[in-house]
């Protein structure tokens, strides 16, 4: 996958690994950064990337390197390690995943999803509260980007992590709780309130909207 003359990222359909090679400046840092999160998002699990062959004369572009890593960190299934020779973290369970149509009725077969995810991994706390905020997550696509959607999901631990890729490049924005008398704007405060951490990561052709929930936090609320 090349995204410059200067700066290539050798990836291998057989492996979980991919090199850099060449040399990694602030200008191809866009490139290199877009190209990993695709190939994080095409291939859920753990990416191994081998900074053997490549030179990085710009701090900022190995910040840039870290950036991914931290973007990744809470999405489904997915860990970025930036030294193929360190310990691999345990293996953890395989994500769900289904395709939807920006259509009303893809909130209901995403809620369908996560309710069988969650019980599967024995995290039935979280079933309300992720079905809560899976649909907003489904429904911005449908009123917002009407693109094609995926859903995917995954344990970790105590904690279910949720995302929605779509293919609008506008992010979401979350400015507070909606005024009393608003019609709308009330999706995001919802995945704010059932989830510890949400974000969106911008990808080449659109974007990852995801969100983390705790058991914990849940047993909290109802105690």
């Amino acid at each position: 996958m090349p995204t410059d003359a200067r700066c290539l990222v050798e990836t291998d359909d057989s492996s979980a690994r991919v090199r850099l090679t060449g040399v990694l400046d602030r200008a191809e840092v866009e490139a290199v950064r877009d190209a990993l999160l695709a190939r994080l998002w095409q291939r859920p699990g753990l990416l191994l990337v081998d900074l053997s062959g490549v030179r990085i004369p710009d701090p900022l572009a190995r910040d840039a390197l870290d950036e991914v890593c931290r973007a990744v960190a809470d999405w489904p299934a997915s860990e970025m390690l930036l030294d193929p020779d360190a310990a691999p973290p345990d293996p953890q369970p395989d994500p769900l995943g289904v395709e939807l149509p920006p259509v009303v009725e893809a909130a209901r077969e995403a809620r369908s999803l996560v309710s069988a995810g969650c019980l599967r991994w024995g995290l039935p706390e979280l079933v309300e509260p992720a079905c809560i905020a899976v649909t907003e997550m489904v429904n911005n696509v449908v009123a917002h980007a009407l693109t094609p959607m995926t859903l995917r999901l995954a344990p970790r631990g105590n904690a279910l992590h949720v995302a929605v890729r779509d293919h609008s490049a506008g992010q979401p924005a979350y400015a507070g709780p909606a005024a009393a008398d608003a019609l709308g704007g009330r999706g995001l405060l919802l995945i704010d309130t059932v989830a510890r951490r949400w974000g969106s990561t911008p990808l080449p052709d659109g974007k990852v909207v995801w969100c983390v929930l705790y058991v914990e936090d849940e047993a909290a609320v109802r105690n």
